[in-house]
């Protein structure tokens, strides 16, 4: 089923919210599951805005905290789809805090969600397919490749994967861990 094609710029979403000290931790930074939340609620708009569908979270590919986040802060989520497959598609999400009294402006986090677009019935529906339109759109899509190639790498290393015996563990001085089996 040929569902078109829709531009990179068809698919962005942005999204600002002042922080308030209830979306602190107990060092008095913003809570990063809150940012979580925010992440994710973005990362399905602008997949849902895209394809046209219900889309679920499948994977959180890349969550990097750059930087913390004040109270008083206002924080600006930018997202867009950077890599389309069958049904699933790949969301680069920039945050930046700014500090509304300075207007100094802090690139504090970016994310890479995986999405699945569903049909009425759950199943995955196909997407439209992507039309790169500068060399930054196709910058990101060809890192959306890698990404998934680097998760292609990391299942196929877990299924091969063999770290020793327990014996060279505990005669090595590499891990910083004791080992009582009981």
């Amino acid at each position: 089923m040929n569902t078109g094609y829709k531009t990179v710029s068809s698919s962005y979403v942005t999204i600002s919210e002042l922080m308030l000290p209830s979306h602190t931790n107990f060092s008095g930074k913003i809570h990063g599951g809150y940012i979580l939340s925010l992440l994710d609620q973005i990362a399905f708009a602008c997949a849902s805005k895209f394809s046209g569908n219900y889309c679920v979270t499948a994977s959180v590919d890349t969550v990097n905290f750059l930087k913390p986040i004040e109270v008083g802060e206002l924080v600006t989520m930018k997202a867009s789809v950077n890599y389309v497959g069958k049904s699933s598609m790949i969301i680069g999400i920039r945050v930046e805090s700014e500090n509304i009294q300075t207007g100094a402006v802090n690139h504090c986090n970016s994310s890479y969600f995986t999405m699945v677009s569903k049909d009425k019935e759950g199943k995955n529906a196909a997407v439209p397919g992507l039309i790169l339109t500068n060399l930054k759109e196709v910058s990101r899509f060809q890192n959306g490749l890698k990404q998934i190639a680097l998760k292609k790498e990391r299942e196929y290393q877990k299924s091969i994967a063999t770290f020793g015996s327990i014996e060279s563990i505990l005669s090595s001085n590499q891990f910083n861990v004791i080992v009582e089996l009981q």
